[in-house]
C-alpha cells in the first residue's frame, strides 16, 4: 500500500470509493490540521511553480482553497480577509507595475 500522510480534500474518499480504491484515513486534531494545512500550502505552491502555464490556473485554485481553509480555521471570514487585502492594496499598492527593488541606503 502506498503511504501519503497528507491532507486531502473532503470528497476524495467518495472519489476513491467510486473507483474501488482501498484507503485508510483519519481525522486530524486541531494542531495537526494547522500543520498539515501549512504543508499542503507549500506543496501546492511548489506545484504551481512547476506547472506548465495551462495547469497553473488549477494550482492557483488549490492555493485559494487552502487559503480559505486556513481563514476558516482561524475564524476569519472571506469578507474580513478581503477587507484586509483591499486595505493593504490601497495603502501599499498591488504588484501590477512589475517593480523590483534593487537596493536602499
Amino acid at each position: 500500500m502506498k503511504m501519503y500522510n497528507k491532507l486531502i480534500r473532503d470528497k476524495i474518499p467518495q472519489v476513491m470509493d467510486a473507483k474501488g480504491v482501498a484507503y485508510s484515513i483519519r481525522e486530524l486534531s486541531d494542531r495537526e490540521y494547522v500543520e498539515k494545512l501549512n504543508e499542503k500550502l507549500q506543496e501546492e505552491l511548489d506545484e504551481y511553480i512547476a506547472a506548465e502555464s495551462i495547469d497553473q490556473v488549477e494550482e492557483l485554485a488549490d492555493l485559494v482553497e487552502l487559503v480559505y481553509a486556513i481563514l476558516d480555521n482561524k475564524g476569519v471570514s472571506v469578507e474580513e480577509f478581503e477587507k484586509v487585502r483591499l486595505k493593504k492594496k490601497e495603502d501599499r499598492g498591488a504588484f501590477s507595475k512589475k517593480l523590483l527593488l534593487l537596493s536602499t541606503n
